[in-house]
């Protein structure tokens, strides 16, 4: 039962990043990621938000499996990440790449940082 809960997850996260990512093409170009950054980032808030719910015990294991596993897991992408940003640096957008790294590392932090915080302040 537990795995019809990641792919239940899963088939909503892997959609989700599809449209996301054509949605911010459309809307800012294609010179820079900013739908895999869009999607790591929001998913990395869900997954701080949902760790702190399952510490204070306000998220059941099925949700967890649900949420963090199935949908987290299939909406965030760290291969896309990578080879976006490989594709940045080869194609002479170094500045680009090197923005892409940091800014998609300090931003997931601070939003799984966010999303815990938030957690203890609602259910601790």
């Amino acid at each position: 039962m537990n795995w019809l809960c990641v792919v239940a997850g899963a088939m909503i996260g892997a959609p989700l990043r599809f449209l996301t990512d054509r949605a911010m093409q459309a809307r800012y170009g294609t010179a820079f990621p900013w739908g895999t950054f869009a999607v790591n980032v929001l998913g990395s808030l869900v997954l701080g938000v949902l760790t702190g719910a399952v510490v204070a015990g306000a998220a059941a294991s099925q949700l967890q499996l649900f949420l963090g596993t199935g949908l987290c897991g299939a909406l965030t992408t760290y291969s896309t990440f990578s080879y976006e940003t490989l594709r940045l640096a080869e194609g002479g957008a170094r500045f680009y790449a090197a923005a892409n790294v940091l800014g998609s590392v300090v931003a997931g932090l601070g939003a799984v940082f966010a999303g815990v915080a938030f957690a203890e302040a609602v259910w601790a």
